[in-house]
């Protein structure tokens, strides 16, 4: 892919950006996934450079974009290691662009043996909130089967450990989400986790992990 075509994929995804009045993730993925397969025979250089322009374009939307064409070019994904996450991470300030950051490629990457446990406590112990929230949110790689994970009990709780006394609202949604994505794998584990740490939880946490634990449900309906 050279310098021209990519400037043109980078035109194409900011008009399909502007004609999309829905940007769920069903109607972005499916704008993404035609892209996708024109990336298919792409060097992972042209990848990454195409990431990093739509990322320089600011809003979140482009972000997505740029997180998902990486995630579904194999070859890409497989060359990420800490400087590269960390350099296509730089920047993240909202919920959106984390939690497609964070599962799809970090989460990934460390499943994978990319990096290390100590990348990732290191992003929990950072002062920066959203590096907070994917070191919780990457642990869903290792324990959601539909993103191809398989359980990992010991990463998992290693990591909500470092940050079961933030009060920060991103992170503490993200603990919960972390922790009911482990249920299925260890629900005697969560249950220990939560039993050991009453005290310093948060409310929320505490009632959405137990809420999932008993019901299956993060907010079950009261009827």
């Amino acid at each position: 892919m050279n310098e021209g075509t990519q400037g043109q994929l980078v035109e194409e995804i900011q008009a399909a950006v502007a004609a999309q009045e829905d940007r769920s993730t069903a109607n972005l993925r499916r704008v993404r996934q035609s892209f996708s397969a024109r990336l298919k025979d792409a060097e992972p250089a042209a990848v990454l450079a195409l990431a990093r322009e739509l990322i320089a374009l600011g809003p979140w939307v482009y972000r997505w974009y740029a997180y998902e064409l990486i995630h579904f070019h194999r070859p890409t994904l497989q060359m990420l290691d800490a400087a590269l996450l960390e350099e296509l991470g730089a920047g993240m300030d909202d919920w959106p662009a984390t939690d497609t950051f964070a599962p799809l490629l970090a989460g990934v990457a460390w499943r994978e043996g990319q990096i290390g446990d100590e990348v990732v406590q290191r992003w929990a112990r950072s002062e920066d909130r959203w590096w907070r929230r994917t070191a919780l949110a990457s642990t869903i790689a290792l324990n959601t089967k539909a993103r191809g994970g398989t359980g990992d009990v010991g990463r998992t709780l290693g990591v909500c450990e470092l940050l079961v006394d933030d009060r920060d609202d991103m992170v503490v949604k993200a603990l919960s989400w972390a922790l009911r994505s482990l249920v299925v794998h260890d629900a005697q584990a969560v249950r220990g986790f939560l039993d050991e740490h009453e005290g310093a939880l948060a409310a929320r946490v505490k009632r959405e992990v137990r809420n999932k634990l008993e019901t299956g449900l993060k907010n079950p309906r009261q009827g």
